[in-house]
Parts: structure tokens; C-alpha cells; sequence
């Protein structure tokens, strides 16, 4: 199977290293400043178990020729609009493209680009960030993910990602349901991170604060009936299990979007809260709370 890895980040650089372990047919498609630093120094990965580099194979949007079987997107959603410009020429009329991205809009986004029947769900779970030199940090040893059909029919060609994947030393799900699993993942980074943005601390830092657990299940509370009304199936042993693991004082938690917000970055401000207040409005769903988290995400991205 012939994989492009869309950006080699954090996320991008650690499953498509682990791919490529695995002995599959991995090319990540970088940026000109990304392309020459891995070609100087490989893909470093630094996980609890020790450091190891490889060698990948690399590609400029420029130099990419001929279709893959699948396409992994690992980019930020705000730069979801230039990579389907730029895979667009690999794309052929039995790609598969999977997109491992915050949120729920670019399922729509993609669909409407290349068509339904080439677009599959796909998310990870996973604690890792660039360090200063490029080099992928994995901060515990949580590396899952999680893919399927949107419309749960797992076909042949799906059966062909799974045994891909799985061929890896990464935990994976196969899954007929894998809409539930991306509403579900949204609950938890969206909580998550509106509030940590809004507090400016981890979740420990929250919970250890007066109102802090109640603006926790708060927040957690709008999204969860927006997300409910907007089409998720709620599965209440799953929330529960969502909230107890963010309503955990022994265990602080940020998001990647307060961490990019922490250093100044651009955030995903409107893929992972902003998309939301546009649900809630056509749901008639009242968010105090996740609107003050709006305009302060706002403010942060006025004064950048």
C-alpha cells in the first residue's frame, strides 16, 4: 500500500515513523523548511522507551506525482484548505484519504473536494509535541488511532488500511462506528480546551481553584447537548468516562490548542470552539460559556 503522510509533525512524523517501521510504503509531503531539516538530520522520534531516527522518504507539493492508495492528513485545520490543493495531484479514483484532524467541519470539507466514497474517519490519541530541534516527543506512551467508513461499511479497501495499520506497533481501532468516536473526541478536546484557555492553567490548576470543577462540568455541559443536537448519539458510559478523566485533580491536563496559545501560535480557535457556537445557533442551544471562551480566543488571535 502506497501511504502519503500530509505534514510530519508531531502527529504526522510519529505514526508515519511507526509505519514506516513497519515496513510500509510511507512518503510524508512537507514544506521546503520541514523538507530540509529531516533530510539533515531524520525523523527523530523520543518516546519513553529511548531515541531512534530513520531515514524518510520525503516530498514537496511541487515534486508529487502519481496516486496513492491512502492519504493521511495530519495538518492543523487552518491549513486543511492549502493541503487539498496540494494532494490534490496523487489523488486517484481509489485513494482513500483520511483525515486525523480536530474538530468535525473537514469531514463536510473534504467530501465536498473529492467525494464521499473517498473519504474515511480517522482520529489519534496521543501526547506529543516538536521539540526545538524538530524532533517528535512522545510524552507518554498513549499512541492510538481510530478509523472506519463514515457510513460504517467497512469494504475491502477499508480491510487494506486496517492490515497497514495494524502491521504497526501502534494500537488501533477498526471501527463500524467511528462517527460516535469522532463527536466523542471533540467533547474531550473541546472541553479541554476551552478550559485551559479560558483559566490559562492545566486542568489541575482548574480543579485545585474555587469554581474551578463547576466551570468544568459546565462547559462540559453545553457541549455535550450542542454535539447532541447537532447529531451525536450519546453514549453515557463513554461520557462519563470522558468528564471523570478531565474532572481528575491527580492528573493535569492541557490541550494542544492552549499549548499553541502558550507560545504564541495560531490556534484552532474556530475548528474546535468557533464550529460549535455555529451548531448551537441552528440548534437553538444557549452557550454563555463557550461564547466567553470565543471571544477570548478572539482577543488572543487580534493581538498576535
Amino acid at each position: 500500500m502506497r501511504i502519503l503522510i500530509v505534514g510530519a509533525g508531531a502527529t504526522g512524523g510519529y505514526f508515519g515513523a511507526r509505519l514506516a517501521q513497519a515496513g510500509q510504503d510511507v512518503t510524508f509531503l512537507v514544506r521546503e523548511r520541514r523538507f530540509n531539516q529531516l533530510q539533515k538530520t531524520g525523523l527523530i522520534l523520543q518516546t519513553p522507551q529511548g531515541n531512534e531516527t530513520l531515514q524518510p522518504q520525503l516530498v514537496q507539493a511541487s515534486s508529487l506525482n502519481g496516486n496513492y492508495d491512502l492519504i493521511i492528513l495530519t495538518v492543523k485545520s487552518f491549513g486543511l484548505d492549502q493541503a487539498m490543493e496540494d494532494i490534490a495531484p496523487a489523488v486517484g479514483p481509489d485513494t482513500l484519504i483520511m483525515p486525523v484532524l480536530n474538530g468535525m467541519r473537514h469531514i463536510d470539507t473534504l467530501r465536498t473536494r473529492f467525494g464521499d466514497r473517498q473519504v474515511i474517519g480517522g482520529l489519534c490519541k496521543i501526547n506529543a509535541t516538536l521539540g526545538e530541534h524538530g524532533e517528535v516527543v512522545q510524552m507518554t506512551p498513549l499512541h492510538q488511532i481510530y478509523y472506519g467508513a463514515l457510513d460504517g461499511h467497512n469494504d475491502a479497501r477499508l480491510q487494506r488500511v486496517d492490515a497497514a495499520l495494524r502491521s504497526s506497533t501502534v494500537e488501533t481501532f477498526f471501527t463500524a462506528d467511528i462517527i460516535s468516536e469522532l463527536w466523542e473526541k471533540w467533547l474531550l478536546l473541546s472541553t479541554l480546551g476551552a478550559v485551559c484557555c479560558l483559566a490559562r492553567g492545566n486542568t489541575q490548576q482548574v480543579l485545585q481553584s474555587e469554581g474551578g470543577e463547576a466551570l468544568l462540568q459546565s462547559i462540559f455541559s453545553e457541549i455535550l447537548a450542542v454535539i447532541s443536537a447537532d447529531g451525536y448519539q450519546p453514549r453515557p458510559a463513554i461520557t462519563a468516562k470522558i468528564y471523570e478523566l478531565l474532572n481528575n485533580p491527580a492528573t493535569p491536563m492541557t490541550s494542544s490548542m492552549y499549548r499553541d496559545l502558550t507560545q504564541g501560535f495560531e490556534i484552532e480557535a474556530g475548528q474546535v470552539i468557533g464550529d460549535l457556537l455555529l451548531r448551537a445557533k441552528r440548534n437553538g442551544i444557549n452557550t454563555p460559556l463557550l461564547n466567553a471562551v470565543n471571544v477570548n480566543l478572539q482577543v488572543y488571535r487580534q493581538g498576535r
